[in-house]
C-alpha cells in the first residue's frame, strides 16, 4: 500500500470507528433468541406490523405522487421547487412535526374545518411521507438526468412516439435509480421517529411504530429495545445492500 494511502487510512480510522463500533456494540448485546423473544411480544408485534403497513403505504404514495414531480424537476431548472423538496431532509424532526401539526392539528387549517388527522394512523403515513418522499424524488431526478437525451431523440427519429420513448427507453434506463429511491424512502419511513412522535403520538396499536416502541422500551425494557433496534439495523443494512447492488445514487 502506498504511504499516501496509509496516511489517509490512519486519518480516516477515527471516524470509521465512530460510525461502526456503536453498531457492532449493539449487535453484540443481543442474540437471535432475544430478537425472536422481543418480536413475540404482542406490543412489539403490533408496532412492527404498523411500521410495515404504514411504510408500504408511504412508499406507494412516494411513487404515485413523487414520480410526476421528479419528471417535472428533471425537465427544467426549478430552484424554488428543488428547495421545497430538499428542505424536509434538513429540517430538525421537531420542526417537521410541529409544521405538520400547524396544518393538520386541531387548531390547524384541517382541524378547524373538522378534519381530525393528528394522532391517527393517517398522521403516521403523512409524517413518513413528509420525510421520505424527498429522498425518492431526488434519487429519481438524478436517475432521469443521467440519461443521454440523444438516445430518446434517436428513438423518435426511428418512429417512436413520446410514450414509447418513456416506456421502452427512459423508464428502463432510470429504473435502477428509481429502485434506489424506493429503498431510501422505505428505510427512512421505517426509521422515522421525531416528526411522528410530535404529530401522531405514540398510541399502542394506532401510531406507535417500531421506532417509537424502541424509545418507549429503552427506559423500561432495554433488552427489548436493543432487540428491536437490531431488527431495524438489519433492515437498513438489507436495503442499503440492495441499493448499492442496483445503482449508485449521487
Amino acid at each position: 500500500m502506498p504511504i499516501k494511502n496509509r496516511m489517509l487510512l490512519l486519518l480516516a480510522l477515527p471516524l470509521l470507528a465512530l460510525l461502526s463500533l456503536p453498531l457492532v456494540g449493539l449487535l453484540g448485546r443481543s442474540s437471535a433468541s432475544e430478537v425472536w423473544l422481543a418480536l413475540a411480544n404482542p406490543a412489539v408485534h403490533d408496532a412492527l406490523v404498523l411500521s410495515i403497513i404504514t411504510s408500504a403505504i408511504t412508499v406507494a404514495l412516494c411513487i404515485v405522487l413523487g414520480t410526476p414531480l421528479a419528471i417535472w424537476l428533471s425537465q427544467g431548472q426549478h430552484p424554488w421547487a428543488t428547495m421545497i423538496v430538499d428542505l424536509p431532509t434538513v429540517l430538525p424532526p421537531a420542526v417537521a412535526g410541529l409544521a405538520l401539526l400547524s396544518l393538520f392539528g386541531r387548531t390547524g387549517w384541517f382541524g378547524s374545518h373538522g378534519v381530525l388527522i393528528a394522532f391517527t394512523t393517517t398522521a403516521v403515513v403523512i409524517a413518513q411521507l413528509f420525510v421520505a418522499a424527498p429522498l425518492y424524488v431526488r434519487a429519481t431526478v438524478v436517475a432521469l438526468n443521467a440519461i443521454d437525451d440523444d438516445i430518446g431523440h434517436a428513438a423518435q427519429i426511428d418512429g417512436a412516439d413520446a410514450w414509447q420513448v418513456w416506456r421502452f427507453i427512459t423508464i428502463p434506463l432510470a429504473w435502477p435509480g428509481i429502485q434506489a429511491g424506493i429503498a431510501l424512502a422505505l428505510a427512512r419511513a421505517l426509521g422515522e421517529f421525531g416528526a411522528t412522535a410530535l404529530f401522531a403520538g405514540s398510541l399502542p396499536g394506532r401510531t406507535r411504530t417500531l421506532a417509537l416502541a424502541i424509545y418507549v422500551a429503552a427506559e423500561t425494557e432495554p433488552a427489548a429495545a436493543i432487540a428491536m433496534s437490531v431488527v431495524l439495523l438489519f433492515t437498513a443494512m438489507a436495503l442499503l445492500f440492495f441499493m448499492k447492488n442496483n445503482t449508485v445514487v449521487g
